[in-house]
């Protein structure tokens, strides 16, 4: 019997199991990781479903002239969103863009009740604005226009969406004097 023999498994059988162990632990964590990015995020592709809100004049002329003229793209933070396809039932003049936490414009609502003679209002290109903070992100209603009309944007978008949409708002809609 050689010193060296101590009963342990030979040394290229060891060197083996250990490596197989690591490639298993390494696709179980690659198929975990990828997997679940799949399920949390949404398709960029695929229809954007939105709660219906009450809005009683999202068939009126003005928000179908807005609606038409709203741009295919915005920019936000130098990304560009895309317009989305609303899942049916798809709520009357609403419009969605970009993945993850998207902007939405819905035309037609009723007055918001933070709109009061002392609220905080601002004018962006010409357009006030009355700004309605939210969980991660913020609702900005347009409220010198003959509908009131919602931006909804997140957190971590820049000025660009507020910035474009109050362009085609000016340019498609009066200004109207604050209805309290």
């Amino acid at each position: 019997m050689a010193d060296t023999d101590t009963g342990a498994p030979p040394k290229p059988l060891l060197i083996a199991a250990a490596c197989l162990a690591v490639l298993l632990v390494a696709g179980v964590a690659v198929f975990g990781l990828t997997r679940g990015a799949e399920s949390e995020a949404p398709a960029a592709d695929g229809p954007l479903p939105l709660v219906p809100v009450p809005a009683p004049q999202s068939g009126s002329p003005d928000c179908a002239k807005l609606v038409g003229a709203l741009p295919h793209e915005l920019t936000s933070s130098g990304n560009t969103l895309v317009r989305r396809k609303l899942a049916d039932p798809a709520p009357e003049a609403t419009v969605g863009w970009g993945t993850g936490d998207p902007v939405v414009l819905r035309c037609g609502l009723g007055k918001p009740p933070e709109l009061t003679r002392t609220s905080q209002l601002r004018t962006i290109n010409n357009v006030q604005w009355l700004q309605v903070e939210g969980e991660g992100s913020a609702t900005w209603f347009v409220v010198d226009r003959p509908v009131y009309t919602a931006l909804t944007v997140p957190d971590t978008a820049g000025t660009g969406p507020l910035q474009t949409i109050s362009d085609v708002i000016g340019a498609n809609l009066p200004a109207v004097p604050l209805r309290f």
